[in-house]
């Protein structure tokens, strides 16, 4: 679910895999990226929210298949694609980021999400309690497998569910430095800060590529790219979700592919349209039911 300011929650099954309240007064939950201009230190956000920055122009589509935000701010336009994807328990939010300017810039792009990975109802009870049985885990590319960040919620009985999540993130443009990893919501945020102002995103603090038994578990990845005037990159966080550590790696290696968000798009957009027709239903009126 997403709203047109970009907030919203993930669910897979009878179970939240990001946490968020209902509140359309601060509309302040969701899965986001933030940007960070390296050179003047503005910073912004995919959507509307969290930060609140107000655009030079913005447009939200919300389709049956897929959601598009669009936003001028300045000289950099971004277009976020948010899919589900059809054959798999995956969801990929592609960013594509032109910069319109005369100059080059270095933009910084940092994906933040909290973690429920258990159910709705007990994670509102007693959150803190709930926070305590996930962890995360750092999959290191140079170790074999694809890099990615992982977490899981121990089971407190074996009639839990086993569930697992993996974060990666796909870039297709001109790369700076190497990606940083952030799995603990308070070392994210910082002291006295929220979603709106995160520390480590205002200062440009790198990450602190820190996983375990966090107390409280975020899915948070960063990379910087460099435009060239007139130059576009794109962006794609993926996460995905499974029932086993193999499962979950398996999906994180098959959505590394840059292919992969195009595919979902389309065969997103097949569904749609299958669907409308097993249901005798146009789109315009689709978009009422909406």
């Amino acid at each position: 679910m997403m709203t047109v300011g970009g907030s919203g929650y993930s669910h897979w099954g009878d179970l939240a895999i990001t946490r968020w309240r209902e509140d359309t007064t601060c509309d302040s939950w969701g899965s986001y990226v933030y940007f960070r201009d390296v050179d003047s230190g503005v910073v912004w956000s995919a959507g509307y929210q969290p930060m609140a920055v107000e655009p030079d122009k913005y447009e939200a589509r919300l389709s049956d298949d897929h959601v598009e935000i669009e936003r001028l701010d300045g000289s950099i336009t971004t277009k976020l694609d948010v899919v589900v994807a059809h054959e798999d328990d995956a969801e990929g939010r592609r960013v594509t980021i032109t910069n319109h300017g005369s100059g080059p810039r270095e933009i910084e792009l940092t994906s933040y999400a909290e973690l429920v990975l258990g159910s709705n109802a007990a994670d509102i009870a007693h959150p803190a309690f709930s926070k305590m049985f996930v962890e995360t885990y750092a999959v290191d590319a140079s170790a074999g497998d694809r890099g990615a960040i992982l977490a899981t919620r121990r089971r407190g009985s074996p009639a839990d569910p086993s569930v697992w999540a993996g974060h990666l993130v796909v870039v297709e443009g001109e790369l700076v430095g190497e990606t940083e990893f952030e799995t603990d919501r308070a070392r994210f945020l910082g002291r006295g800060h929220d979603v709106r102002n995160p520390d480590s995103v205002m200062d440009g603090s790198p990450l602190s590529n820190t996983f375990g038994a966090v107390l409280d578990p975020v899915f948070s990845l960063r990379r910087r790219v460099k435009l060239e005037p007139g130059a576009t990159a794109h962006v794609a966080y993926w996460t995905v979700v499974a029932k086993s550590r193999s499962e979950v790696l398996d999906l994180v290696d098959k959505y590394h592919d840059p292919r992969a968000f195009e595919r979902s798009l389309t065969q997103a957009s097949a569904q749609a349209q299958a669907d409308l027709l097993s249901q005798h239903t146009n789109s315009g009126e689709a978009n009422l039911f909406q």
